[in-house]
């Protein structure tokens, strides 16, 4: 076998098999570790909406900076079963490492594809069964990585005996001994690996986190105390992660019946003062149109996170979309104001879940952040959270003084005369304030109307809420010079296929500039339409089948000559090579 090391900036590590064997402990196991020693990680998993069988993988991109995305190629496969050589070898760049498991793949089939790949059968399963226990193979595959990489087993023994803290010294000893004796078998027959990029990092340093557990921290200390929510694929883990840390400083979970009712709780929790939010996917979501209309008529503070997976109906629920935007932005019945955020990365996860619910009290209406699949379940290496830009602002809330001033039960919650549409409210227990909010049409005290005068009145005081709000104070990301022809517009996760393909771009010699919304509604017209009146061709980068940003952008700003949509909808993220492909005018799956 060819000797040699390779100089990279960054290494792509995937593992792959049948879900259930391990695929994810084994990836678990192999990113911690290297995040902990200080390196960069992009990590994403890919698997089926099955508890066991079909194939499933978890893939590594180590860096030497920070990176938001796992990447389009590979450095090392490691493959348990066939399908994962069959399904991923085409990522494979010349001089990569195949690893495989040669005890259940007697005769493994690799594709012929002109490549340069360095074969390495390892008995992964027979090695783990002679050291009693079949299910330590996933740490002999870590063992065997760590030798493709130049790392010693060392390496991973703090990750071990914090995972099996639990079951005891011989437990953990064992599983040490598997790493040993897959980087033993690597070493003793195969002589080829490949180098990890400069380690920058400082060890036990960065968080290693998903855009999901970002959301769940950012609540935490933006001060929400309550979570009602439905179990929905890809939202659950914002609420795994309330129920482990909520209770310690005061809060409470609880598992609606459904979706309805969650939002209906989290609207309760919200009037009675306490700041409350639901997470959901998009079905989750459609059930809450009607609770939306209630907080959006009771001028009631509420935050909704809409963690988009494939749809429609139970759709993809493990893969990724970006369908759930005209949903975000139009559902619902009636007509009321409403903020929709889209954070790209997970720390802006963490930072923009403040925004919403400072947002959700200052204009007391629903706010609506939209994630994916694609950010939600992905972990990436975190170093610099930044706690002192936590800023929370309750704002209009009327206090007990003001209060005592006013004729009891002539408190006028819905204050007609404010020039931005926005009166200060009382919370439940301060004397004089209003305890009920009626889904009717009322007047300024809270009571029922249906006179045409007042309702008109009504209705164009909440629609002034937002004539104030400039979307581009929080939300535009724009890269590039003054003068270009070419412009990449996103929201939400794309950020980061866009950013790299943008550069490649430009490497190409093109004058292209990228621009990604983050605030998607009210939409950010003005600084938009100024980008695409500078740009020759606007190429938009939408994960639906229906160019739903796109639409949006026509219908805000105009420009639908210059408008090209670039598309995708098959549960996979993006990859660079599909957008520069898209704006280069070879197709996205060239």
């Amino acid at each position: 076998m060819k000797k040699g090391v390779n100089n990279l900036k960054d290494l792509k590590w995937k593992v792959g098999g049948a879900q259930g064997e391990g695929i994810d402990s084994t990836g678990e196991i192999f990113a911690i570790t290297l995040n902990r020693m200080g390196y960069y990680l992009f990590a994403y998993r890919h698997f089926m909406s099955l508890i066991k069988g079909g194939h499933t993988n978890y893939k590594v991109r180590i860096a030497s900076q920070p990176v938001h995305y796992h990447g389009d190629d590979l450095d090392i496969l490691l493959a348990f079963d066939q399908r994962t050589i069959d399904e991923n070898f085409h990522e494979l760049k010349d001089g990569s490492i195949l690893i495989y498991d040669s005890s259940k793949l007697k005769e493994a089939k690799i594709p012929d594809q002109g490549k340069k790949v360095n074969v390495c059968p390892i008995p992964i399963y027979d090695i783990a069964q002679q050291l009693g226990n079949s299910i330590m193979k996933n740490m002999v595959a870590a063992g065997a990585s760590c030798a493709a990489v130049g790392l010693e087993p060392s390496v991973f023994h703090e990750v071990i005996e914090g995972i099996f803290q639990k079951k005891g010294e011989n437990i953990i000893n064992a599983n040490k001994e598997a790493i040993k004796k897959g980087y033993d078998y690597y070493k003793e027959n195969f002589n080829f690996k490949l180098e990890l990029p400069e380690k920058t990092g400082k060890p036990n340093k960065n968080l290693f986190m998903t855009g999901n557990e970002g959301i769940g921290l950012g609540a935490l200390t933006a001060g929400c105390r309550f979570l009602a929510a439905y179990p929905i694929t890809p939202a659950t883990e914002i609420m795994y992660n309330a129920l482990a840390h909520f209770p310690r400083f005061g809060g409470k979970i609880i598992q609606a019946e459904d979706e309805i009712a969650a939002c209906l709780m989290a609207i309760g929790g919200n009037y009675a003062g306490v700041r409350s939010m639901t997470s959901t996917s998009g079905p989750g979501l459609s059930l809450m149109m009607e609770a939306l209309g209630l907080a959006g008529i009771s001028e009631t503070p509420l935050v909704i996170v809409d963690v988009q997976r494939g749809g429609p109906a139970t759709g993809l629920p493990t893969k990724t979309e970006q369908s759930d935007l005209n949903e975000m932005i139009y559902g619902s019945h009636g007509e009321i104001p409403r903020i929709v955020i889209t954070p790209t990365t997970a720390e802006e996860a963490f930072y923009y879940i403040q925004h919403a619910f400072n947002l959700a009290e200052k204009y007391q209406c629903p706010v609506i952040v939209g994630t994916d699949m694609f950010m939600g379940m992905s972990k990436k290496s975190i170093s610099d959270l930044d706690f002192g830009k936590i800023k929370i602002n309750r704002d209009e809330i009327i206090s007990d003084e003001e209060l005592q001033k006013i004729e009891k039960g002539m408190f006028k919650r819905y204050n007609l005369e404010t020039k931005t549409g926005i009166s200060p409210r009382s919370i439940p227990g301060q004397k004089n304030g209003r305890y009920v909010a009626l889904g009717n049409e009322h007047e300024e005290t809270g009571y029922e109307i249906e006179d045409p005068e007042t309702r008109v009145k009504m209705m164009d005081k909440r629609m002034r809420k937002l004539k104030h709000f400039d979307p581009s104070e929080i939300g535009i990301y724009f890269s590039g010079e003054d003068q270009f022809d070419i412009l990449l517009i996103g929201f939400g996760s794309t950020f980061a296929q866009i950013d790299e393909a943008y550069q490649e771009l430009k490497e190409k010699g093109e004058k292209v500039a990228h621009l990604q919304v983050k605030v998607v509604y009210p939409f950010p017209r003005k600084i938009v339409g100024e980008q695409i009146q500078k740009a020759a061709k606007v190429f938009v980068v939408d994960h639906n089948a229906t160019g739903q940003l796109r639409q949006l952008i026509q219908k805000e700003v105009g420009y639908h000559e210059k408008l090209t949509s670039i598309l995708k909808y098959d549960g996979n993220p993006f990859s660079v090579r599909e957008i520069v492909n898209g704006v280069l005018g070879k197709g996205v799956n060239a």
